[in-house]
């Protein structure tokens, strides 16, 4: 039961520290371990937490990388796509998945979204690969903590000879029935940026797959392209995943389900307080494990509403304001969904996100709906 707070705190968004400060001890032991271990690049910290991994999630296995960023640039060099070819995915994501595309040397292709859960919309894909050439693979994102349709996108982009790449940054430990999130398609690719669901203390990544020889090749790519060290087979790159942050990260692991289990437990309260007030209210499909690494609603005049919870207290974000294809950097240079965009634009201008982490008291989510209820202009 959630009790009402006499007093309105002021409540963050977000608190990627909160965890920090509540597991210290065994933040730093983890820490300590490194020091005193003397090894610190790729050493036993990165192997065991590639290991605990890919066992947690049940995935074939998992190689470390430097950020989220590379770990879709390595997902895609290990599918051998780069320059001349073209990668699909939503214009509605954070900007980090399409500049990775481009990083990878390939070109972005920006598919629409659906109306209620901002993912991937398959109608789109099957439209944009009957109209676009080149398209040799589809990254599709779960945002938000809602896994995209991967049965749907995996049957459409087989039909086309395209491989499917799940980005599962914002979604660890989302399922599709009784599969977790980034072990459905080719390959999945993981960050562990401090405010994600499994966070470090600074940047890292994680690439999964569900076949041997993808992961040895992964393994040499992440380092130069090399099998025998200082001798380069391939052309390859530097992104590893550092030993300080793979300890830490050992630590936070075991508490993911329960951190997620909080999330769900936070989103029902707010599903059950805001459910008629006139929002738009975050979906969960039905057969999906979401794991709301956001609260999302929509509200038409949604930047003066935010002024108004931002003066009463409540700390709110937009995730995100500008679609990738109307920002200066990709407007007008890169091939979009024949039909358009209409869904991605019209959520983009009334997107909210509202206070989410595990460490949010019943208090402070009874004072967040109560304080959004009395912000909404009847």
């Amino acid at each position: 039961m959630f009790e009402a707070a006499k007093v309105a705190p002021v409540i963050s968004q977000m608190a990627p520290g909160a965890f920090f400060e509540a597991h210290r001890e065994e933040v730093a032991a983890a820490m300590m371990r490194v020091v005193d271990s003397g090894w610190y690049i790729l050493g036993k910290e990165v192997a065991a937490f590639e290991h605990e991994f890919a066992d947690y999630f049940g995935f074939g296995g998992a190689v470390g990388v430097a950020s989220g960023t590379d770990a879709i640039v390595l997902a895609l060099r290990t599918l051998g796509i780069g320059f001349g070819d073209r990668v699909a995915t939503v214009s509605h994501t954070a900007v980090a998945t399409v500049a990775a595309i481009e990083i990878a040397g390939a070109s972005p292709v920006f598919l629409d979204v659906t109306p209620n859960t901002y993912v991937l919309d398959p109608a789109s894909l099957e439209r944009t690969l009957n109209e676009v050439d080149s398209i040799r693979a589809v990254i599709a994102v779960h945002l938000y903590g809602h896994p995209a349709d991967i049965p749907a996108i995996t049957s459409i982009a087989k039909a086309h000879s395209v491989f499917v790449i799940e980005d599962c940054s914002q979604a660890h430990g989302a399922k599709i029935d009784r599969f977790f999130a980034g072990g459905l398609a080719d390959i999945g690719t993981f960050s562990f940026y401090p405010t994600k669901n499994l966070g470090a203390l600074g940047d890292g990544g994680m690439v999964v797959f569900r076949h041997v020889e993808d992961i040895k090749r992964a393994r040499s790519l992440r380092e130069y392209g090399w099998e025998r060290r200082y001798i380069s087979e391939a052309p390859g790159m530097n992104t590893r995943l550092d030993e300080v942050q793979a300890a830490i990260l050992r630590v936070r692991l075991p508490y993911l389900r329960a951190g997620n289990e909080r999330r769900r437990q936070i989103a029902a309260a707010y599903d059950d307080g805001l459910r008629n007030v006139g929002l738009t209210l975050p979906l969960e499909q039905a057969g999906v494990t979401h794991v709301y690494h956001q609260y999302v609603v929509r509200h038409p005049d949604r930047n003066h509403f935010q002024r108004l919870l931002k003066e009463r207290g409540v700390g709110t974000n937009i995730h995100y304001p500008v679609p990738v294809h109307l920002q200066p950097a990709y407007e007008k240079r890169c091939c979009t969904d024949p039909a358009g965009l209409g869904v991605t634009e019209l959520v983009a201008d009334e997107i909210l996100s509202l206070p989410m982490y595990p460490e949010l008291t019943d208090a402070d989510v009874a004072s967040v709906v109560d304080i959004v209820c009395n912000s909404i202009e009847k």
